[in-house]
C-alpha cells in the first residue's frame, strides 16, 4: 500500500513537471505602423496563438530577433505579464522595430510574391505557480509577404 502512494505520487510529480507543448500559431491581426523613419520604422500587430496544454501558463518576456531570408530585419520584444488558459486561444500583442535598410532590400522580392524564410531566434520566460524559466526559441516558416 504504502509502495503504491509513493509510486502514485512519483507519478503526479513527473506529470507536474512534463515539458509544455510549444503554443500554435493561428492568425496575425491590427497590423498598424506606429512610426515610419529614414533608418526604422515602428509596426505593432496582434499575434493569435493556442495553449495545447492542459494547464495555464503565464508568460513573462519575449525577446526575438526577426529575420527574413537570413537577413535581419527587426528586433521583437514583449515586457508584459500575461496568464494564457489551458486548452485555449490567447492574444500576443506585439511591437517590431524594421531596420528600414533590410526591408528596402528585400522589398522587389516580396513585390514578386516570392515565397521568403521567416525566422524568429530569441528567449520566453514563461512559468507556472511564480517559477518562471528562461527558455531559447526558434521558429521558421516559409511564407509569401505580400505588400498589396
Amino acid at each position: 500500500m504504502k509502495k503504491t502512494i509513493i509510486g502514485c505520487c512519483f507519478l503526479l510529480i513527473l506529470v507536474a513537471c512534463a515539458k509544455p507543448k510549444d503554443f500554435e500559431y493561428r492568425d496575425i491581426r491590427n497590423v498598424k505602423v506606429n512610426s515610419i523613419g529614414f533608418n526604422q520604422s515602428a509596426l505593432s500587430f496582434d499575434l493569435v496563438y493556442f495553449n495545447p496544454n492542459g494547464f495555464d501558463i503565464d508568460l513573462k518576456q519575449v525577446s526575438s530577433d526577426v529575420y527574413i531570408d537570413s537577413m535581419y530585419l527587426g528586433k521583437f520584444q514583449l515586457d508584459t505579464m500575461m496568464h494564457i488558459n489551458k486548452m485555449s486561444e490567447f492574444v500576443l500583442p506585439a511591437k517590431i522595430n524594421l531596420e528600414m535598410k533590410t526591408l528596402l532590400l528585400n522589398s522587389a522580392k516580396m513585390l514578386l510574391n516570392r515565397e521568403m524564410l521567416i525566422q524568429a531566434k530569441g528567449t520566453v520566460k514563461a512559468g507556472r505557480s511564480g517559477i518562471f524559466k528562461t527558455v531559447p526559441f526558434v521558429y521558421e516558416t516559409k511564407s509569401a509577404i505580400k505588400l498589396f
